[in-house]
């Protein structure tokens, strides 16, 4: 055995050891020893397996091991004579072998043999010992054949395999688009494409049709657990409810009183629950080992931090306590360009299929499923259908929005300080020029804003609603924070409104009052 190879097989023992095997030399095996035993260099009849996988004493796999660097698909036909050479008196889960591994201790190949059409997939680690039995039937180690090699059918006990098999779609209650969503989601997933993104329009119901889909998945594919990613807590929350007041269609009780759902607020993960809720962040710390997240770190989209592209992407290394097949379903929901460079290790660590949802997809986020749009429902459409309401541009303009301005030296300005927002006056010594896209950023114009909504005071029922008398609910989108406290001043100064008239909703805005707010404006747009 040469050096190269050598090396790869001690961290394959290391990887194995992790994932809850025990690595036994032939010579010195005990296949009681634990619930999972990998036996180094096993004879067959069709050649030397570099690792031979026993769980509670019977064969359900192989690992062929290669030196680091070597390419590992020309080396499935090598693996797949293991799984045939297994000797008559050595008891298996089934014959052959169902479940292969390829590994060169830095990178690993699996197939699922029990899979309709099987296909190696890259995975991050081994699978557990009692995740392979679970896979391979229901504990009691009867023999059976699989298709093309005893002339049968493999059972549908894979996820892949029950996915092709799913009952017809109930689409009371459903959009158009959202049924087109769903039943292309499921091809997909039945032909065991490892990603797959739907854009849909904003106010189109994304949310409720991956609910939809989640529950078919569990109920009809066999999903043990899913897991569902957001980029702040907020839509956490939101994404709980859509859970809570979700009707089953077939059943009509809540998805609730179906199967249990948590979104993490600790780090602590309840193995019950069908479905998790978390965001990122959160994912991330878990998968670091931390006993905890502070909960400012969830409520800011890591898409709004200026520097969430120019960092390094995080490091992910296997974590026994979640192991890569906790999850069988992922689905991202709205995270953005950011996920796809800073966060990418996390969502490729799980063996699990991934299900992403935009509004708005970047060709980052084009490039990292495959380019596997499974469905394309642009505003256009979802006027068109009704869905939708159209909307008008109208462009308010000031001069210093366009050109800047200047402030002459002997003027007395305040300065505000970014963390604190205290202000202190000071006197330029020359004059301060300023561009445009300064502005509310480096420089704060209060007479521009001022501008603004009062020209959209004195237009909102001209111009912009003839005949209404009341302001329509609408949404001023700020530059940051600082921004959004400005604006919601004026607008209470300018339309001579109280508190209630103008509320500021952004990542620092906590608690059931902005989740309140927020729900009002969403169920103001979204039926659902």
């Amino acid at each position: 055995m040469d050096f190269p190879e050598e090396h790869a097989r001690a961290n394959i023992d290391r990887f194995l050891t992790a994932a809850g095997w025990e690595v036994h030399d032939r010579r010195r095996m005990n296949l009681g020893a634990t619930v999972g035993v990998a036996v180094r260099e096993f004879p067959l009849a069709t050649g030397e397996a570099d690792y031979l996988l026993f769980v509670r004493r019977k064969a359900i796999g192989a690992v062929e091991a290669k030196p680091e660097g070597a390419t590992l698909s020309g080396v499935e036909v090598q693996s797949g004579k293991y799984s045939v050479g297994l000797p008559a008196q050595v008891p298996a889960w089934h014959r052959p072998l169902p479940f292969l591994y390829e590994s060169t201790g830095v990178e690993t190949f699996f197939t699922n043999r029990l899979d309709p059409q099987p296909r190696s997939r890259r995975v991050l680690a081994f699978h557990r010992p009692e995740t392979l039995a679970e896979w391979a039937g229901d504990g009691r180690g009867e023999v059976s054949s699989l298709a093309g090699a005893g002339g049968g059918t493999p059972p549908l006990r894979t996820l892949r395999g029950r996915l092709q098999q799913m009952p017809p779609l109930i689409t009371t209650g459903l959009w158009d688009a959202q049924i087109e969503a769903i039943r292309n989601l499921e091809t997909s997933l039945a032909e065991d494409q490892p990603r797959a993104l739907i854009q849909m329009a904003t106010g189109s119901g994304k949310t409720f049709t991956a609910v939809s889909s989640i529950y078919r998945l569990i109920k009809f594919g066999g999903a043990r657990r899913v897991l569902f990613l957001v980029d702040r807590s907020n839509l956490g929350r939101q994404t709980l409810k859509e859970f809570q007041q979700y009707v089953t269609p077939d059943d009509g009780r809540k998805f609730t009183e179906l199967y249990n759902v948590q979104r993490l607020t600790s780090n602590a993960l309840d193995p019950v629950c069908r479905v998790i809720i978390t965001t990122i962040q959160r994912l991330y710390s878990i998968l670091c080992g931390e006993p905890d997240l502070p909960p400012e770190l969830e409520e800011r989209s890591w898409f709004d931090m200026e520097d969430a592209l120019s960092q390094p992407p995080k490091v992910v290394r296997y974590n026994p306590r979640l192991p890569i097949e906790f999850f069988d379903e992922i689905f991202t929901d709205e995270c953005h360009r950011s996920i796809y460079h800073l966060w990418r290790q996390v969502l490729e660590y799980f063996d699990a299929h991934l299900s992403g949802l935009t509004a708005t997809p970047s060709k980052q986020t084009l490039g990292f499923f495959n380019g596997n749009l499974v469905m394309e429902y642009p505003r256009t459409r979802a006027v068109a259908d009704g869905v939708n309401v159209d909307g008008q541009v109208y462009r308010i303009r000031t001069e210093i929005t366009e050109r800047g301005s200047a402030v002459e030296a002997g003027y007395f300005v305040d300065k505000r300080d970014r963390l604190t927002r205290a202000v202190r006056w000071e006197q330029l010594d020359e004059d301060f020029a300023y561009t445009g896209t300064q502005l509310d950023r480096d420089v704060v114009a209060e007479s521009q804003i001022r501008t603004v909504i009062r020209t959209f005071r004195d237009k909102l029922f001209t111009d912009l609603f003839p005949g209404r008398t009341e302001v329509p609910k609408t949404l001023v989108f700020a530059k940051d924070d600082s921004h959004a406290e400005d604006i919601v001043r004026i607008i209470r100064e300018e339309f001579a409104k109280g508190n209630e008239f103008c509320r500021k909703i952004t990542y620092r805005v906590t608690g059931a009052e902005a989740e309140d707010l927020i729900a009002a404006f969403r169920n103001s747009y979204h039926p659902r």
